[in-house]
């Protein structure tokens, strides 16, 4: 974690980031992290986190960020489409990493993913539905990912988040292969 924040401030004091850029960095590393530090029992009724799914990126330029984490941190590159966005892989988890709307300035973390254990997408709607909470079903898009589905909510301060996790049989979005 150190290592992290020393290379964020590093970057920062180069003119690699802007001091927004830091800031959103750095929270996002801090939430990411605290999720990780601490493992409350799920409510009842709740989910049960089992790994840090993907953390999307809207950048500049996708081709620059996916080279710098690629040549850096080693990430595996996939799907990339050669003109928007790739997928950096490392572990079990991912960047998203995809130009930016045109429309906006600066890049930003577009949402986090979190995958949670024993997905059913109709106890999981039933939950947010519970919650008060409005959903978004994403299936995967423009990646084709069978069997992977998750649900889109805000959290208490506006961030996007995305609950996923793996489909199964039985499942009313279950596609065989």
């Amino acid at each position: 974690m150190e290592n992290i924040v020393a290379q964020l401030l590093q970057d920062f004091e180069n003119g690699k980031m802007t001091r927004r850029q830091l800031i959103q960095t750095l929270a996002m590393v801090a939430t990411t992290t605290s999720a990780f530090a601490s493992s409350p029992a799920p409510a009842a009724s709740g989910f049960t986190t089992v790994a840090l799914d993907h953390i999307s990126y809207q950048v500049a330029n996708y081709k620059r960020s996916r080279d710098f984490y690629a040549d850096l941190m080693g990430m595996t590159v996939s799907n990339d489409d050669g003109s928007h966005e790739c997928q950096l892989h490392f572990g079990d988890s991912m960047l998203i990493v995809r130009n930016r709307p045109t429309s906006s300035t600066g890049a930003r973390v577009d949402h986090i993913a979190y995958r949670i254990k024993d997905w059913n997408t109709e106890k999981v709607k039933a939950e947010l539905d519970r919650r008060h909470l409005k959903s978004r079903l994403d299936t995967g898009g423009n990646a084709g990912l069978q069997n992977y589905a998750s649900f889109h909510v805000s959290d208490p301060d506006g961030f996007d988040l995305q609950i996923s996790g793996v489909v199964g049989p039985g499942d009313s979005l279950y596609k065989k292969r």
